[in-house]
């Protein structure tokens, strides 16, 4: 086990984009020294790519960034935004639930920001709002997109992972723990790449005096707490870990 931002060759950690995810894909970031995001994966409808969820009464409620119709089948890099998306109903959603935040003036310029981007490509909306938060959050990473490592990008799971960690010449690929199951380390190890899991630890601060709801989205995590709580959750509130542990 290590500290999460621990020091000892080129870590790499590779996701598909999500809108606004919790702390924990921050996390996974911060704690890497290069980070990929897929842009060449395909869209999954019911997964969190477009959708997240915030705070609205003591309770969770979903917030979601309407599509284009098209096939189920294309690629994020290869969907829209619908035409009729009102980025200003969005933002009045979230400034009702969120006005009286203690750290809403510091976060909702941010959110303005991102929500009026005017890109319609779902990708490159996703990746624009990655990059700002990262920013926001003083996050030094390198970040790429996939499609622009040069590896067969016909492979499929794992052996596109190991294709692209080989690429960069990655000495170590940091997963989210919920990915534990998918890969095999003995293959990693087979190609030099250390094979590890980040896992997060939730952390507890007041959301208006209601029951704590945890892994909101980090929007959630920015209206309610200071800058400097929040890169320091970034490290210590989560760990690296090798499968088994």
């Amino acid at each position: 086990m290590e500290n999460c931002c621990e020091e000892g060759g080129v870590k790499v950690g590779i996701m598909q984009p999500y809108f606004l995810p919790y702390i924990g894909y921050f996390q996974l970031i911060r704690s890497v020294d290069l980070f990929l995001v897929y842009d060449n994966i395909q869209y999954t409808k019911k997964g969190w790519m477009n959708r997240n969820r915030m705070f609205l009464n003591g309770k969770d409620v979903m917030f979601s960034l309407p599509l284009k119709k098209d096939s189920d089948y294309l690629d994020v890099c290869q969907r829209e935004l619908a035409a009729d998306f009102n980025r200003q109903k969005m933002l009045n959603k979230i400034k009702a639930a969120y006005q009286r935040a203690p750290y809403f003036s510091e976060t909702f310029p941010l959110i303005e920001l991102i929500v009026k981007y005017e890109n319609p490509n779902l990708f490159c909306f996703l990746q624009n709002s990655i990059v700002r938060i990262c920013e926001h959050l003083e996050i030094t990473t390198e970040i790429r997109i996939s499609s622009d490592i040069v590896i067969d990008h016909g492979l499929k799971s794992q052996n596109k992972v190991i294709a692209l960690c080989e690429a960069v010449g990655a000495s170590a690929y940091v997963n989210a723990i919920g990915g534990m199951e998918l890969y095999s380390k003995h293959e990693f190890d087979a190609r030099g790449v250390n094979l590890k899991f980040i896992r997060s630890k939730p952390f507890k601060y007041d959301q208006f005096g209601y029951d704590f709801i945890p892994w909101l989205s980090i929007l959630d995590v920015m209206m309610f707490n200071s800058l400097d709580v929040i890169k320091e959750r970034l490290i210590s509130s989560c760990e690296i870990i090798d499968e088994g542990e």
